[in-house]
């Protein structure tokens, strides 16, 4: 499994998301649904093997998870405004307790909590911080492979979907420095700091060719 982890500082987390102001009224909402989009979508479908976990801590209210799962999902479209419009469903209703996720529609789930309470329920999962100044994710020396075989792989039909390999969980911010102490691999992909979605879709790329990754924590 693939899971991507993405802080939204300024997100809000409750109330009429502001379509046409994504960027500036929503707290860089326009952030997290790129960084969606690139975690879930394919050119033509859904990564079946990946989910993605919006964290909205910009209030009003106590912060809210929302949790794509793309072995479930159905009607997602690669449009930043029809993405988030489906969020903006969910912030007119009331945020469910921490920990207790309720299924708003087809493969998107809501709940209360934090990146702490995320990273808790990643029990065995191999986690890592993208920073740009740590070590590259992948081993040194690497080339990439001629026929690449994937990291992680799904099995079955929509719906019932196996997924099989390397679970993985990836931690992102916004624009924002990520200020959180947790103890995981940080890794880099490079010396720039690349955008949240630009990160995503590197890290899928990797894990697609079937990259030999440095996971060891340091």
């Amino acid at each position: 499994m693939r899971r991507f982890a993405i802080l939204g500082n300024r997100a809000m987390s409750q109330g009429k998301l502001p379509l046409n102001d994504m960027a500036g009224g929503a707290g860089r909402m326009d952030v997290l649904v790129r960084a969606l989009m690139a975690g879930l979508l394919t050119s033509h479908g859904i990564r079946h093997d990946t989910e993605v976990i919006l964290h909205l801590m910009g209030g009003p209210g106590p912060s809210r998870r929302i949790k794509f799962v793309g072995s479930l999902l159905k009607g997602v479209h690669a449009e930043e405004r029809a993405v988030g419009g489906q969020i903006a469903k969910i912030l007119k209703e009331p945020t469910p307790a921490r920990g207790h996720w309720v299924e708003r529609s087809a493969g998107i789930f809501d709940s209360g909590g934090d990146i702490q309470h995320t990273l808790s329920e990643w029990d065995g999962v191999n986690i890592v911080r993208l920073e740009a100044d740590a070590p590259r994710l992948w081993k040194d020396d690497c080339k990439l492979p001629i026929n690449g075989k994937p990291h992680s792989r799904h099995e079955g039909e929509h719906g019932n979907f196996t997924v099989h390999g390397l679970d993985i969980g990836f931690l992102l911010s916004d624009d924002k420095p990520m200020e959180i102490d947790v103890e995981c691999a940080h890794r880099s992909l490079g010396s720039q700091w690349l955008q949240g979605h630009l990160a995503i879709a590197v890290c899928h790329f990797l894990l697609d060719q079937g990259m030999p990754l440095n996971l060891g924590q340091s």
